[in-house]
């Protein structure tokens, strides 16, 4: 038995809640490693339907312990709120079953603040944040200037670190013709929460250590998706946080070595949100369709998602920069129905053939699709339990797709209920 790390190998919305709260029932702990409240995941349970953004989807499922990890940014508004929904659905929400890293920064009013002007001046440019804080939440890590969750517990450290953050951010709120940000009203803001959210605090790697020792499952629950990711993804249309399983390990403080499986979830199509290259994007009536079928609209957002054709070039990058061990294949159904598909085995740019997705934003917009034509199915997948119930051509496209990204499906998901699942190998038995 092992620990898995599970991570999004497009650009994000790939069906991860469903999956994870499926190997949740296998898991002890599930942990969130990077992110913010920016990323959705939607659950079906008994025909309940659940939308997390900031807790693990382990949350839902009694007796598992949820954990929000150091590489997480944290906005305790939201969390609080996230909570209540969930108590308001029955849902048993407290310290005893979540935890969240001590050392975890904090998103501020500020952060939200300033995520937003800065769109609003960037115009057509803007790269299509949520605006939710997520962006300067991270700068201020890096930058060794922000609020951390253990932070709230010692006021007077609170206040000089407070002072050290507006010496920064009010200088650029005033470019931004923005008021300053009023110190005095922000320490008693903090102050006014600490109580509610500083019970949840722990020292996380320490717990997880202790988990591990004692042979409890873990599961590692990423956000967004691997081109979605700081260093790797379609700079500079990414989010702000590293979205590869690397950072299961540097995002929770449990070593890389006991990262024992990758589990990559895949869309049978490709979507993304928001701006950037999307080389095997349809914009025309069969991309419609395909968001129809798929309902493709954003958790948080509620922002339609441009939906393409499955494209096994990104996906074999994706495997090779996560070691992805095996692959959820999720929303084959969306695909009945259709005489032929595409699946992208290639790129062509300015003449030349590529196998992957160049580094260079202007060369990753330039780069045009190479298609191989599939036959398509008249039948429908929706709900099948087995490979048996599955049309041959389906399962063609099934194979045709493990051969061009290099790894095997070991789960195939038919619809968003969480038994509709079809497993080939468990990712938690070796």
């Amino acid at each position: 038995m092992g620990n898995v790390v599970v991570i999004g190998a497009q650009w994000g919305d790939e069906g991860k809640g469903k999956i994870v709260d499926w190997l949740s029932e296998r898991a002890d702990v599930v942990v969130r490693f990077q992110g913010g409240h920016n990323a959705g995941h939607t659950l079906v349970i008994d025909g309940v339907t659940f939308k997390l953004s900031l807790l693990p989807s382990g949350v839902v499922r009694g007796g598992k312990m949820s954990i929000i990890g150091n590489g997480v940014v944290l906005d305790p508004w939201a969390l609080l709120a996230e909570i209540e929904t969930l108590q308001g659905q029955g849902v048993a929400v407290g310290p005893d079953c979540v935890r969240i890293a001590e050392n975890a920064p904090l998103i501020l009013p500020l952060h939200r603040n300033l995520d937003k002007a800065r769109e609003q001046a960037a115009g057509a440019a803007r790269i299509g944040t949520t605006g939710r804080g997520i962006g300067p939440a991270y700068e201020d890590k890096v930058a060794r200037r922000a609020i951390r969750l253990g932070d709230l517990a010692d006021p007077a450290l609170l206040a000089d670190k407070i002072d050290t953050l507006l010496r920064h951010h009010n200088a650029l709120l005033r470019g931004f013709e923005q008021p300053p940000v009023d110190r005095d009203e922000l320490i008693t803001t903090l102050s006014d929460i600490a109580p509610k959210v500083l019970p949840f605090a722990d020292t996380v790697w320490k717990t997880l250590d202790e988990a591990r020792r004692s042979g409890r499952r873990i599961l590692f629950e990423g956000a967004q998706g691997t081109m979605l990711d700081i260093d790797h993804g379609t700079y500079p249309f990414v989010t702000s946080s590293t979205t590869v399983a690397g950072q299961a390990a540097a995002g929770s403080g449990l070593g890389p070595l006991f990262l024992d499986y990758v589990l990559g979830i895949v869309k049978a199509y490709t979507t993304r949100v928001g701006a950037g290259p999307f080389p095997t994007e349809l914009t025309g009536e069969v991309g419609r369709l395909i968001g129809e079928r798929g309902r493709e609209f954003g958790t948080v957002t509620g922002r339609a998602r441009r939906c393409g054709w499955f494209d096994a070039v990104l996906v074999r990058q994706a495997v090779k920069l996560n070691s992805i061990s095996g692959i959820a294949l999720t929303k084959l159904d969306v695909l009945d129905g259709f005489e032929t598909l595409k699946v992208c085995i290639g790129y062509r740019l300015d003449g030349d053939r590529l196998d992957h997705l160049p580094a260079s934003t202007a060369a990753q917009g330039r780069v045009e699709p190479v298609y191989e034509t599939m036959e398509g199915w008249s039948e429908s997948t929706r709900g099948a339990r087995s490979w048996a119930a599955l049309p041959a051509t389906a399962v063609k496209y099934i194979r045709r797709i493990e051969e061009l990204i290099d790894a095997p499906v070991h789960l195939l998901s038919t619809s968003p209920e969480r038994d509709d699942t079809i497993l080939v190998r468990d990712p938690f038995v070796d």
